[in-house]
């Protein structure tokens, strides 16, 4: 265990060299973190055009500026790479990469596969592999130890091993990378030891847990919460809309309460990587161990639904003016998966375009953050948000609640409005032109 003391020293003295493979929304803010901690980092990605961007000290990530990536660039401490040979050179590597669902809804390892087979070629001994990609219980130790343990060399003893989830939040402009307590977990101790050393350079607090399957447990457990309690929330709006109540201002009365009640809000389903993906993850592992997760495939099965009810209500508040789906024009305000951002991962816009289009809806979309967007093998782009724009259209939809939008333009301008983000909450004028969720 000579060489793994030894880095614990390296990391202490800003002289081990450290890579992430992978740069984007989780990859590019942590490798900027580590060089302003005053690391030597490298970026392995193989989007030739992000290594270029970086290069030039150009960010393409919201949440980092463009300022702080140049400046880190400048000093030498920041670069990126598609050249995997340089790993030979690494000492500590941070695992970024995607982790998306296959069509049938099993965890697509593929991108963490390729990651390994790269670090397994070059690994050498004081070498730490960290893992922050979103997966299942078991990935790190399974996928990983048995992969990188094929070299000859020994997990704990000439290589270290951890996972440590990522928090990411994009646009959250309260919590960023410093300020979200970091969970990590290792193979030993010694590696979490190593892991937690890192990390205190960057975050404010890191949380060791005993070992990577808790940590990958955490990641899930977090999202499935809310993915649960959006669920419930869904649902509550369904009763809601049957009973005749407004939903919002049940949820709203509601959280008055100060204790045992958190405030989670309806919507037009789940969007974005986290949310949506990882209670499957979850899920799927449990049915291999012949345990079903029932909370989830029912909050699953609510949420999924929420698209199809949203086209439904359009279809509904079309008929009540005497008008068709197929043939109306349909103004679809924001189309990224939550406000203020360009992501479009798991956007709930996609699939209620995808319906809304295949009734025959001539369906076109505002959103500053996005400028286009392929559907269905259709190309999309975002128009102007113009007078004859809303006028023209039969009815506008506000799937997504950009900040910058004047919804009391959208209302005075537009026939009908239904807001399924309550974006127009405080909004008095014109109310009988607006339909809520």
């Amino acid at each position: 265990m000579g060489q793994l003391a030894e880095l614990g020293r390296k990391i202490d003295e800003r002289t081990a060299r450290v890579g992430v493979i992978g740069l984007g929304y989780v990859g590019l803010p942590l490798a900027v973190e580590l060089a302003r901690a005053g690391f030597d980092v490298t970026g392995f990605e193989i989007d030739a055009e992000k290594v270029r961007s970086i290069e030039a000290g150009i960010s393409y990530i919201g949440d980092v500026p463009t300022e702080d990536l140049a400046a880190m660039c400048e000093a030498g401490r920041l670069r990126a790479t598609t050249d995997f040979d340089e790993l030979q050179d690494i000492q500590v590597v941070n695992i970024c990469v995607p982790t998306p669902l296959t069509r049938s809804k099993d965890p697509d390892v593929s991108y963490m596969a390729r990651a390994v087979e790269q670090i397994r070629d070059r690994l050498h001994p004081g070498e730490l592999i960290i893992l922050g990609s979103t997966t299942y219980p078991g990935t790190t130790h399974d996928l990983f130890v048995t992969a990188l343990e094929e070299t000859g060399l020994s997990v704990g003893e000439d290589f270290g091993l951890a996972f440590a989830p990522e928090r990411i939040d994009p646009a959250n402009s309260e919590f960023k990378v410093r300020n979200v307590p970091k969970v990590v977990g290792g193979e030993t101790p010694l590696c979490t030891e190593l892991a937690c050393k890192l990390f205190d350079t960057v975050f404010d607090v890191t949380v060791p847990v005993s070992s990577t399957q808790a940590a990958e447990m955490v990641k899930l457990l977090e999202n499935t919460f809310r993915a649960i309690n959006i669920g419930l929330a869904n649902e509550v709006a369904l009763m809601c809309e049957r009973l005749g109540l407004d939903v919002w201002e049940v949820i709203d009365a509601a959280a008055t309460k100060p204790y045992g009640f958190m405030k989670f809000v309806p919507g037009p389903g789940l969007g974005g990587h986290c949310i949506p993906v990882d209670p499957s993850y979850l899920s799927w592992k449990m049915k291999s161990l012949n345990f079903p997760a029932r909370f989830i495939d029912l909050a699953t099965e609510i949420n999924s639904r929420m698209p199809t009810h949203v086209v439904e209500r359009v279809a509904e508040l079309l008929n009540n003016r005497r008008l068709a789906v197929n043939g109306a024009q349909v103004l679809v305000l924001g189309v990224a998966y939550k406000r203020d951002i360009g992501d479009m991962r798991e956007s709930p816009a996609i699939d209620v375009i995808s319906l809304l289009v295949e009734k025959g809806a001539d369906v076109r979309y505002h959103d500053r953050f996005v400028s286009e967007c392929e559907i269905d093998g259709i190309l999309h782009k975002s128009v102007d948000l113009s007078d004859e724009v809303l006028a023209a259209s039969d009815l506008a939809i506000i799937l997504t609640d950009h900040s910058d939008i004047d919804y009391a333009r959208v209302i005075e301008q537009t026939p009908h409005v239904f807001d399924t983000r309550n974006a127009t909450r405080d909004l008095k004028g014109n109310r009988h032109k607006i339909t809520k969720l």
